[in-house]
């Protein structure tokens, strides 16, 4: 039997979505984690590239839009959305699994992507209070493995960061969400562009191109091309439910199909866009690329605290920043919260708050991983990495195969193409898409998680 739902909030209009969503995808995905990895890769840098956009165009934006066609139809939370479409379609309510795994997923990617969050607080707050002065390299580095050998300054930040987030879901959709999102995604864009014109300038940009699209044969490696796809799943919110809400708020005559063209290519932009002002930067300062997840946090305080009126623009920068992650936070806290209102008709501002306290407790966990608990590892990975690992490279690809076998293959094709509405050709193209490449493509890779990664690296 189908889901009642309350009366559920809709988008203020088609961009208001395109905005929210990309919100969604591009956060500290983009900006912080496509560095990183990018930077890790290193003599293959463009190989993870060209398999990063690859995987946006051949396995991204088809799931995409499969996870906004069921949140649209379904007009629920996840789990609801699910149950709903199996009903219409005559499948099995056991399908609503699918939306319990996005659900717990977000919340466990939440709890780490927190504390990295927290890091871009902290060192706001240390440029808006004194100023970050680091002028080698050296200096650099010692500033911010100061700041993660620090429990307590992690977890002071993490919380900052949570009720932030949770504040702004308790605001409601329209009034908190979408409102958020309006105002920081066209400023973080700004501000991206005005760091990349001064890493024209002052940094090596002829470098950083270098390094990003110089493409060696020789240096494939499978690690490379399984970093590129599941950082196609991470940067545009696949498999975590958040998509799949944001859907159920979508009105009936906005086209899927174009919008999600929109989101992906935003979000593929803004991860170009970043990679080449941090690399530019990392170059025209001397540091090594493949600084790990503080790269972005080891590179720019060194060019702010050579540019003329550095300290001002890092505020700007480490702001907004924030604001990245924040909206993309939000997604992932919107999918449980939606589920508790929605099922038990608890108000919106005690399901923010009920949800985000144990999601706070597993950072807090998170944080002294980095230090108290640094000796206790998994597989030789401590919490930060185990969480990290099992849901980009197993969790979100797994949800992602789901979702395109349930589309593709169980929901029927007069639904998928009363919602998708393209043309027909196109709309055969990327049902066909979604139905033989996007599973064989995950399978793949999961299999290669599961047997040959030690074998291959």
């Amino acid at each position: 039997m189908s889901q009642a739902t309350p009366s559920r909030s809709i988008w203020s209009n088609r961009w208001a979505f395109i905005l929210v969503t990309i919100g969604s995808a591009v956060g500290l995905g983009n900006i912080w984690k496509f560095s990183y990895l990018a930077g890790a890769s290193e003599g293959s840098v463009g190989v993870f590239i060209v398999v990063y956009l690859t995987c946006v165009a051949l396995i991204g934006l088809p799931l995409l839009m499969a996870e906004i066609l069921i949140g649209r139809r379904g007009r629920g939370n996840p789990v609801v959305a699910m149950l709903n479409t199996a009903e219409e379609s005559e499948n099995s309510s056991w399908w609503a699994l699918l939306g319990w795994v996005g659900i717990f997923g977000a919340l466990m990617i939440l709890s780490y992507y927190s504390v990295v969050s927290g890091w871009m607080v902290d060192y706001f707050w240390q440029s808006l209070m004194k100023g970050i002065q680091v002028d080698t390299p050296e200096k650099a580095s010692a500033a911010f493995n100061a700041m993660m050998t620090d429990p307590w300054r992690l977890i002071r930040w993490h919380t900052v960061f949570m009720i932030l987030v949770t504040a702004v879901i308790a605001r409601g959709v329209i009034g908190g969400i979408e409102a958020a999102n309006r105002i920081m995604l066209p400023l973080l864009f700004l501000i991206l562009v005005l760091l990349t014109l001064w890493g024209a300038v002052a940094g090596d940009m002829p470098a950083a191109l270098r390094f990003m699209f110089n493409l060696k044969p020789e240096a494939i490696k499978p690690g490379v091309v399984i970093d590129g796809m599941g950082h196609a799943f991470f940067s545009l919110s696949l498999g975590m439910g958040a998509i799949m809400a944001y859907g159920s708020y979508l009105d009936k005559q906005t086209n899927i199909g174009h919008t999600c063209v929109w989101i992906a290519l935003a979000g593929v932009f803004i991860g170009l866009l970043s990679g080449a002002a941090i690399f530019s930067l990392t170059f025209g300062y001397g540091l090594a690329p493949a600084a790990g997840p503080g790269l972005i946090l080891q590179t720019l305080p060194l060019a702010f605290t050579h540019m003329p009126g550095g300290r001002v623009v890092a505020v700007f920068f480490f702001l907004l920043v924030i604001f990245a992650a924040w909206t993309s936070a939000i997604s992932l806290l919107e999918p449980f919260v939606s589920w508790l209102t929605e099922r038990y008709g608890i108000r919106r501002t005690r399901a923010a708050w009920a949800t985000a306290l144990p999601v706070w407790l597993l950072g807090v966990a998170v944080c002294l991983s980095f230090n108290r608990w640094s000796e206790f590892t998994i597989l030789d990975r401590n919490l930060f990495n185990v969480l990290d690992h099992f849901a980009t490279r197993f969790m979100m690809p797994l949800s992602g195969l789901a979702i395109a076998i349930y589309v593709g293959w169980r929901l029927g094709k007069v639904i998928v193409v009363d919602e998708i509405r393209l043309k027909q050709r196109v709309f055969c193209l990327w049902f066909n898409v979604l139905r033989f490449v996007v599973p064989v493509g995950i399978t793949l890779v999961f299999l290669y998680e599961l047997v040959l990664r030690e074998k291959l690296g």
